[in-house]
């Protein structure tokens, strides 16, 4: 599998986007009950699996900042984005690379891994935190998928 040029610079910028839009939410990025602006960008994989890369170097970066950085922030939570990335991208291609079916998937990987990661560190038990989080991680990636379709309207992105 050869990676054009293009598509590492894509995979760097949409690393740096995420670590930069969880940085400047940090107030409300972090803990049970957060809800991550910078999600929205996870229905963009719908269209290149590179992506996940990204998405999940992105992740690392961001979690330098958590409260909780430690083992399950820097590797745990990178290694199932990039998880939820894959498997997020695999759904849309089965439905011509939809960013709705993308961000669905994605998000419901992420709300579970999250609250396993939570109960797992004592933060909260995973059935109190998984609903919340359901609900968050499905309503950024829908608001992603809006503006996925809105730009891809008016631009050709990939």
């Amino acid at each position: 599998m050869k990676i054009q040029t293009k598509d590492l610079a894509l995979t760097a910028i949409y690393a740096a986007l995420y670590a930069a839009l969880v940085y400047v939410t940090i107030p409300f990025s972090f803990n049970v009950a957060q809800f991550r602006i910078a999600g929205a960008l996870r229905p963009g994989i719908a269209k290149k699996w590179i992506l996940a890369v990204g998405y999940a170097i992105g992740v690392v970066v961001a979690n330098f900042f958590s409260p909780f950085a430690g083992p399950w922030d820097l590797v745990f939570m990178p290694l199932m984005s990039f998880v939820a990335g894959i498997a997020g991208y695999l759904a849309a291609r089965q439905f011509n690379h939809n960013y709705f079916i993308s961000g669905a998937v994605t998000a419901t990987i992420i709300a579970v891994s999250l609250s396993f990661m939570f109960a797992e560190l004592h933060i909260a038990p995973m059935l109190l935190a998984l609903p919340y989080l359901l609900v968050a991680e499905q309503a950024v990636c829908l608001i992603g998928a809006f503006a996925f379709k809105l730009i891809e309207k008016r631009y050709k992105t990939w």
